[in-house]
C-alpha cells in the first residue's frame, strides 16, 4: 500500500516483496516460519522426539540469522523474526532454542530493542508499546488502543503483554498475573470465581469478567474448569466451541491426522476377553497397536469416523474411555502385590484398580498420572508420579508432585503408613486442591514447589486441614465420583452427538490424503521418519 501511494503521488518507490514471517497452529500444534527456512547457508538443527518439537534456523555467510522454522515449541519465534530484520544481533542460538539445556535463559520479548518491530500488522515497535506503557497505557486493551498493535491479526497479543508485564516490572509497578490478555486474574483466581458464582457458560464469564472473545488459552482453559466442576457432556453447546484439539474428537491426534484409541485399563488389570476384543478391533479397522507406559493399549491410525464404531465394539466388551484425549487422570499403574508377588505386603492391584476408577475423568490444570507398589522393591515406579503408593506392613506410603517427560521431578513423602481410607481421603484433597489452584498446564510437581513452604505447607493443609477446606475438597471429589459417566458412552447414546464424527461435512468419503506403508506388519503413516 506504501509503494502505490508513493507511486500515485509521483515517487519512485518499488516493492520489494512483503514479509512472510508467521505463527499459528496447526492441527493444535504451534508451528513458525521467519525468513527463508530454505535459504543456503549453516544450519542449526534442534530436535527433540520425546517433547514434539523441531527447529531449524539457517545462518547466511556473515553469521546473520537469514530464516528459521519452529514446530512444536515456538518460543523463540519473536527474537528470530528480529534477527530476520536485522534489528538484534545474531544471539546464542542454544541458549535461545533450548535455554534450560544450555543452563540459561532465553531472551525474550522484553530484550527487544526499541527499534523491533512487535505489530507487523500496523508496523508498531517495541518501543512505541513502552512509551505507551509509560504514558499510562498500561494494559493490554489500553495498549491496543494507543497504538493499534494487536488489533490485526492478533498474533503480536502475547507479546504486547510480556512487553506491558516487563515495563511495569521496571518501573516498580504490581504485575497482574493474567491466564491471558482476555481475563485480567490467573487461573486459579478464575477458577474460584466460576466456582463460587456458578457460572457455566463461556460468554456470560468473558462479558461479566473479561474482555474480547477469548483465545486458544483461555477457552480450553474455561472448559477445564467448567468439566472439573460437573457441567456435563463436554461437547454439548457452547462448550464444544471451547475445546482443544484433541477433547474436540474425544481422541488424541497424530501426525497425520488420523487418531488414536486408548481404552481404560484400571490397574493394568486386563481380562482374555478383553485383550482379543482391542485385538480384533486392531484386526478389523487394521490400526497400529503398542503398550503404552502406563500398562494401557494404544491403537493408532484411526480415521475420525471410525472412531464411534471402533468405541461401540470396545463398550460392548465392558472397556470405557482412558481419557488419554484430556488434562485429567489417565492412568493409575501398578504391581501385582500380595496377590501373586512373594515380596508384596499389600493388595496393589486391588488399590490401583479402586483408585482408577475413583479418579477416572477428572480434568485438571495438567494430565494426572498414578501408580500403587506392593512393597519397597517398587516396581511401580510410584515415586516418579503426580500421586504415588507404597505399601508397608502397616498401610500405605503417600508420595505426590512427581512426574517424568522434559523435566522430571522425584514425588515427596506426603505421609507414612496410612490406612486405606486416610490414604484416600488425602488424595481427594490434594487434587482438588490442585485442580482448584494450580496454574494452566501445571505439573504437580511445579505447583507443589512454588507453593509458600513447599511440601511442608501441602502436608499442613491436606494432613492438618490448615486452611479449613478438607470438608469442601471432599465434598468436590464426592460430586465427580457421583456424577462420572464415560464420554463415548454418552456419545454413542446421542445421535446428534455422533454427528461430528466425519472428516468433510459434505461427502462420507474418507480423506484421501491420509496414507500409509506397512512395517513390522503394522500400518504406519507413509512418509514417517524412519
Amino acid at each position: 500500500a506504501a509503494v502505490v501511494a508513493d507511486r500515485l503521488s509521483g515517487g519512485q518507490a518499488t516493492f520489494a516483496g512483503a514479509d512472510t514471517s508467521t505463527e499459528l497452529k496447526l492441527l493444535g500444534v504451534g508451528v513458525a516460519s521467519c525468513g527463508d527456512p530454505h535459504a543456503p547457508g549453516d544450519e542449526v538443527v534442534v530436535a527433540d522426539a520425546a517433547t514434539g518439537t523441531w527447529q531449524r534456523v539457517v545462518l547466511d555467510a556473515q553469521g546473520r540469522v537469514a530464516g528459521a522454522a519452529l514446530v512444536g515449541d515456538t518460543a523463540a519465534y519473536p527474537m528470530l523474526v528480529q534477527c530476520v530484520r536485522g534489528t538484534v544481533p545474531t544471539p546464542d542460538l542454544l541458549s535461545l532454542l533450548r535455554p534450560r539445556a544450555s543452563g540459561g535463559t532465553a531472551p525474550g520479548p522484553a530484550d527487544l530493542p526499541d527499534v523491533a518491530g512487535v505489530c507487523s500488522c500496523h508496523n508498531v515497535s517495541c518501543g512505541t508499546v513502552r512509551v505507551a506503557v509509560q504514558e499510562g497505557f498500561d494494559t493490554v486493551p489500553g495498549v491496543k488502543s494507543a497504538t493499534a498493535a494487536g488489533t490485526g491479526c492478533g498474533s503480536c497479543v502475547p507479546v504486547l503483554q510480556e512487553l506491558v508485564d516487563a515495563e511495569l516490572a521496571k518501573a516498580g509497578r504490581s504485575v497482574v498475573k493474567r491466564l491471558c490478555p482476555h481475563f485480567a486474574m490467573a487461573r486459579p483466581e478464575l477458577f474460584e470465581l466460576v466456582r463460587a458464582s456458578g457460572t457455566r457458560s463461556f460468554a456470560e464469564l468473558v462479558a461479566r469478567h473479561g474482555t474480547g472473545q477469548g483465545c486458544e488459552i483461555c477457552k480450553p482453559a474455561v472448559a477445564s474448569m467448567f468439566a472439573s466442576l460437573g457441567s456435563g457432556y463436554i461437547l454439548d453447546g457452547e462448550q464444544a466451541s471451547l475445546q482443544d484439539s484433541n477433547d474436540h474428537f474425544l481422541a488424541n491426534i497424530q501426525r497425520d491426522g488420523t487418531y488414536s484409541v486408548v481404552p481404560r485399563v484400571p490397574g493394568g488389570e486386563i481380562t482374555p476377553a478383553q485383550l482379543i476384543a482391542i485385538g480384533e478391533v486392531a484386526r478389523d479397522f487394521d490400526l497400529y497397536t503398542k503398550i503404552t507406559g502406563g500398562q494401557r493399549i494404544d491403537l493408532l491410525g484411526a480415521r475420525v469416523e471410525q472412531l464411534p464404531a471402533i468405541w461401540a465394539r470396545l463398550l460392548e466388551a465392558g472397556l470405557e474411555s482412558g481419557h488419554a484425549y484430556g488434562k485429567a487422570v489417565r492412568t493409575v499403574k501398578s504391581c501385582v502385590g500380595t496377590t501373586w508377588c512373594r515380596y508384596g505386603v499389600q493388595d496393589s492391584t486391588q488399590l490401583a484398580i479402586d483408585l482408577e476408577l475413583r479418579y477416572r475423568g477428572l480434568r485438571a490444570p495438567h494430565k494426572l498420572k498414578f501408580a500403587v507398589s506392593g512393597c519397597a522393591r517398587e516396581c511401580a515406579e510410584a515415586q516418579s508420579k503426580d500421586v504415588g503408593v507404597i505399601a508397608t506392613e502397616r498401610g500405605w506410603n503417600l508420595y505426590v508432585g512427581g512426574n517424568g517427560g522434559m523435566r522430571p521431578a522425584h514425588a515427596e513423602l506426603l505421609a507414612e503408613d496410612l490406612a486405606t481410607e486416610a490414604l484416600t481421603r488425602s488424595i481427594d484433597r490434594y487434587l482438588m486442591w490442585y485442580v482448584r489452584t494450580g496454574e494452566r498446564l501445571e505439573r504437580t510437581a511445579t505447583w507443589q514447589r512454588n507453593l509458600p513452604g513447599g511440601i511442608d505447607f501441602v502436608r499442613r493443609v491436606v494432613l492438618e486441614d490448615e486452611l479449613g477446606i478438607g470438608a469442601e475438597l471432599e465434598a468436590d471429589m464426592a460430586r465427580h465420583v457421583a456424577s462420572y459417566r464415560c464420554e463415548w458412552q454418552e456419545t454413542l447414546e446421542d445421535p446428534a452427538r455422533l454427528a461430528r464424527f466425519v472428516s468433510f461435512v459434505n461427502t462420507d468419503e474418507p480423506d484421501p490424503t491420509v496414507t500409509h506403508v506397512r512395517v513390522r506388519g503394522q500400518r504406519i503413516p507413509a512418509g514417517a521418519p524412519s
